[in-house]
Order: C-alpha cells, then sequence, then structure tokens
C-alpha cells in the first residue's frame, strides 16, 4: 500500500527537502541575529520571536514571488524606482512649502509609499507587455524557455505514450509534474482497488522512466492553489502562470482549458493524426475479427485500432481477405474505414482449374488389346 508514496518520495522528495531546510535556516538565522543585536530594543527573547516572525514572513514573500514571472519582475522594478524617483520631486515641492516638523515629515513618507506602491503594482500590471528576447542573452533565453513549459496531467501519465513520445526526440523543453498530480497519482497508486492501484504504479513509473531521459528536462513543482479544489483547474492556472501547454488524453480538459486560453496538447488526438491515410477504392488486406451489427458484416482492425467495417464478409470471420475501401469516416473517437469483399473475385482465385490431357506427337498409338477370352471365334463350314 505504500508502494505509490516511496515512489512519488523518491521522484520530487529531494528537492522539496532542500527547500524547506533552506527556509528553515534563514529563520533560525534571522532570529539568532535579532537575539543578539536587540534591533527592537525588546527583551532577548522577545527579539529572537520578532526576528522569527519577519524571516517567516520574508519566506512567505519569497514563496508568493516565485509565482510571479520574470517580465512582471522587471516591469514591477521599473515602476517602483519610476515612483521613488517621482516621489523624491513631490518631496522637495513639499519641503519649500510645507514648514518644518512633524507634518512635513509624514507628508513626504506618505508620497514616497504612495508613488512607490503605485508604481510596483502599474509596473507589474503592464510588465507582460516587455519584449525580453529584443534584449537577448539571459531574458532572451529566459522567453524561449517559458514558451517552452509543458504540464502533464495524470490522465497522460497513466496511459505511458508520453514516454514513448519522448524517446522519438519529438517532446522538447521542460516537462512540468506539479505536486499536487503527484499526489493524486499516488492515491490512486495506494487505492484498495487493484486495478486502480496498477494504473497508478504504471503511471509514476512512466515518470520514473521519464526522468532517465538525458534529453529531456523534468521539474517537479510545487505550486499549488489552495482555493481551487479540482486537479483539472489547477492545472488550468498552473499552465497559465508558467506560460506552458499543458499535455492530456482528458476530452474535457481540452475544451475547458481552450475556452480560458490555454494551449493543449492532446495525445489521442496525435494518434489520430498520425494513422495511415487510405482512399476509397484502394486495396487493403484485413484479417476479420467478429461478426459486424448490420447484416453479413465483417469487423476487422488495423494495427494502429482503426476499426475496419466489411461488407460481405460474414462468412470469413477468422480469415485475412482483401477488401476494397468504399469511404472513410472521421469520428471524435477515431477514424473508421468502410469496405467491401468481393466475393466472386475470390472464387475465381481459389477455384482450381483441372489440368488438360497430355497430348503426344509423333509416335504410334498401340491398338488395343482384347484378351482372348473375350473373342468369340466362329469354325469354318
Amino acid at each position: 500500500m505504500y508502494f505509490g508514496q516511496d515512489l512519488a518520495k523518491r521522484i520530487g522528495g529531494g528537492h522539496i527537502v532542500d527547500l524547506v531546510l533552506v527556509r528553515l535556516l534563514f529563520v533560525i538565522v534571522v532570529s539568532v541575529a535579532c537575539y543578539f543585536i536587540e534591533p527592537f530594543r525588546l527583551s532577548q527573547p522577545q527579539d529572537a520571536g520578532v526576528g522569527a516572525l519577519v524571516g517567516a514572513g520574508i519566506v512567505l514573500f519569497e514563496w508568493k514571488l516565485r509565482m510571479v514571472s520574470l517580465k512582471r519582475l522587471i516591469g514591477a522594478a521599473i515602476g517602483s524606482i519610476l515612483g521613488i524617483c517621482g516621489a523624491y520631486l513631490f518631496a522637495l515641492v513639499i519641503r519649500s512649502s510645507v514648514p518644518a516638523g512633524n507634518t512635513q515629515s509624514f507628508l513626504q513618507i506618505l508620497v514616497m509609499l504612495l508613488m512607490a506602491y503605485v508604481g510596483l503594482i502599474v509596473g507589474a500590471s503592464k510588465g507582460d507587455l516587455l519584449n525580453l528576447s529584443a534584449l537577448g542573452g539571459v531574458f532572451g533565453g529566459e522567453k524561449q524557455g517559458k514558451k517552452s513549459y509543458k504540464i502533464l496531467d495524470t490522465s497522460v501519465i497513466i496511459d505511458g505514450r508520453i514516454a514513448d513520445i519522448a524517446e522519438t526526440g519529438f517532446l522538447d523543453g521542460i516537462i512540468v509534474t506539479p505536486q499536487f498530480v503527484l499526489r493524486e497519482l499516488q492515491l490512486v497508486a495506494d487505492s484498495a482497488d487493484s486495478l486502480k492501484r496498477n494504473r497508478g504504479r504504471r503511471g509514476l513509473d512512466v515518470l520514473q522512466r521519464l526522468q532517465k531521459m538525458a534529453t529531456l528536462s523534468i521539474q517537479i513543482v510545487e505550486d499549488d492553489f489552495p482555493a481551487v479544489r479540482e486537479v483539472d483547474l489547477k492545472l488550468i492556472e498552473l499552465a497559465k502562470v508558467y506560460e506552458g501547454k499543458i499535455i492530456t488524453n482528458d476530452f474535457n480538459l481540452n475544451k475547458v482549458a481552450q475556452l480560458q486560453g490555454v494551449q493543449v496538447l492532446n495525445i489521442n488526438e496525435l494518434a489520430n493524426s498520425l494513422k495511415p491515410i487510405v482512399l476509397p477504392g484502394e486495396i487493403m488486406k484485413v484479417f476479420i475479427l467478429k461478426e459486424g451489427k448490420e447484416y453479413n458484416q465483417g469487423v476487422a482492425y488495423l494495427d494502429d485500432g482503426t476499426m475496419v467495417v466489411v461488407d460481405n464478409a460474414r462468412k470469413m470471420i477468422g480469415k485475412t481477405i482483401d477488401v476494397s475501401v468504399t469511404s472513410v469516416l472521421q469520428t471524435t473517437a477515431g477514424k473508421m474505414i468502410f469496405g467491401k469483399w468481393d466475393e466472386r473475385a475470390f472464387i475465381r482465385t481459389t477455384v482450381a482449374v483441372p489440368p488438360a490431357a497430355p497430348v503426344v506427337t509423333g509416335t504410334a498409338v498401340p491398338n488395343a488389346v482384347v484378351p482372348s477370352t473375350l473373342v468369340e471365334v466362329k469354325p469354318q463350314p
């Protein structure tokens, strides 16, 4: 029952432990520094407690800051700097027009905080308009990296075909696996139902297989959205933060993500697009597996799972025959091919023609010898 927990910990546990230790060490350092320096002019234990709260607040601010894109951070920094510069100019006006005293100091501090706050908010909101790729270097690489984020859904991990696609080299960029997806896989792997348990374990094995690929970059992220309960909606929010694409097999998630402007890579759609193209009139060899729904129909399947419905093929169940394609139907579930089996052509090719009698030339055919017992001899008169 703990197979899924152990495997999930091996996949993303090390990264989480390192971050927690670094954050805890930072809070301890701030608390110890406040204990000896006494910056708040309280008793040493009280200063240490206030320092621990300050360190925890800084860690919380850092955790929230990680969810912000680089463009918004740069926009917020530029807006703050411009706001502080504007506040300095306003302070010069206040200094010359307001008498020195507490009111002047209060107005100067108020204007500085107001301008810095307004610049921060406006700069962050307009940061998405920045074109970092035009700067080149690190900034250009940052934009390309953000565009190459691909977020894995639980369904596509359990499906397993994502690993085969990655091995072919068609999957590039950074593959993001959220912690809430790992938790869902862990719950499935620890399920009491044997079928669900096997599916969850297969999904965790697929993740380990992806991690071992040298050409692929797997990133386990802690980003979560406590206000959102459903995993599918969390994936959509995460894709918005990382400006990435969701890889899934879920039809409903595909539609909801597209309605919210998030790009989706559907493995089923990729599989359907890679199926061979057949045209009406082509001859194909199929194995009739079972009886069709309509009268005298047979059903066959191609190697990729495409269903082939063949007319007049009910009597050929369990045999391989040549059929002529009549039409191709594309549905949401996949592609269906309709064909017809020509029984008369099959009979003409299978009925054996009796060999002709040999013709002998240049030799005399001997007369038939009649036994003497069958010849009646009449006496001479």
